[in-house]
């Protein structure tokens, strides 16, 4: 594989950069449903990593990682768990928002490449749409409890309950709901960008 991107692919990364960016920034890149915040930011990362391979999808993860990061010093929105973890330790506190957006966006370019050699390209869109969302929460969870677990803020939030119960119960319903809106419209707006011919089913 080339590890060059073509300037068509270029314009596309930019393009998708830019989405993403006007996402973060924005109420665009959340959906409200009554009392549900589901973060759709993940999307522009999974449709790179499908059209782009796993560069693309790497640095496309590594933005979503920045934007996020950025909401711990109020840069873009606030994150209440972000400006509390930035206060306990800065260093920490980026590594947990930048690597598993950059590993998300990456994994999901590979799982989109195996996916596609055994069902095709239609499943495989749909299958990296959800990878993308289940990585993203995931990774994000794991490295809070890895990174911050023995603080004395997540000891009180985990309150004595097993590990793999806090992170469910945490992420709750809102994880569900980012995993299937995340599935279907990443499956869709790809299948609609190869119809218009502006993406290539995949990078070879």
């Amino acid at each position: 594989m080339n590890s060059k991107l073509k300037p068509k692919e270029l314009t596309l990364m930019g393009l998708l950069t830019a989405v993403l960016l006007v996402m973060s920034f924005t109420p665009i890149g959340f959906l409200t449903i009554g009392p549900l915040a589901i973060t759709l930011n993940m999307i522009p990362v999974a449709i790179g990593a499908i059209a782009l391979g796993p560069k693309g999808g790497a640095v496309l993860g590594a933005v979503f990682g920045i934007t996020s990061f950025l909401q711990c010093i109020g840069i873009g929105g606030t994150s209440p768990m972000g400006v509390i973890l930035f206060e306990i330790n800065p260093a920490l506190a980026f590594i947990q928002r930048f690597v598993p957006r950059l590993v998300m966006g990456l994994l999901t370019a590979y799982i989109y490449k195996i996916v596609k050699k055994s069902l095709g390209s239609t499943v495989a869109n749909y299958v990296s749409g959800f990878s993308a969302a289940f990585l993203n929460t995931a990774l994000f969870m794991g490295f809070l409890v890895l990174l911050f677990g023995n603080t004395e803020y997540m000891t009180e939030l985990i309150g004595g309950k097993n590990i793999i119960v806090f992170i469910c119960s945490f992420v709750g319903i809102n994880a569900v709901f980012e995993m299937a809106v995340s599935t279907v419209l990443t499956g869709i707006i790809v299948k609609a960008l190869e119809k218009a011919r502006l993406i290539k089913r995949s990078v070879e």
